[in-house]
């Protein structure tokens, strides 16, 4: 089986290290880039063809989940997965709005979150 191909996507390189780091401890991951705004993300996933983009939901200039919807109108396009401060009942339902999968708390993230939303997307 091939690894989940995932981009990270946050404004905050401490953040997009963190989340690279845990991504690269995930058995069945691999990161295959970073980006720090929405419209570097653009670019990004279609030089990469990440299967999965962890997208933080405020960056500069596009946010994050205009850039999703931006991404899932693509042909073949990533699941994405929606981070932020945010508790996660503050994003019931606003996620899948824009196309993502799912709403993640970065305090919640983990290698077993990714795992588990990775199940859920069907692949």
């Amino acid at each position: 089986m091939n690894p989940v191909r995932v981009l990270v996507v946050d404004d905050q390189a401490l953040f997009r290290r963190l989340m690279g780091a845990v991504v690269e401890e995930t058995a069945g991951f691999v990161l295959v880039g970073s980006a720090a705004s929405g419209e570097e993300s653009i670019v990004t996933a279609g030089l990469l063809h990440p299967d999965l983009i962890l997208m933080d939901v405020n960056l500069p200039g596009i946010d994050g989940m205009e850039a999703t919807r931006i991404l899932r109108a693509d042909t073949t396009p990533a699941a994405v997965v929606l981070l932020s401060t945010y508790d996660e009942e503050d994003w019931d339902g606003q996620a899948e709005e824009c196309g993502a999968v799912a709403y993640v708390a970065k305090s919640a993230f983990g290698p077993d979150t990714l795992t588990a939303i990775w199940a859920v997307t069907g692949g």
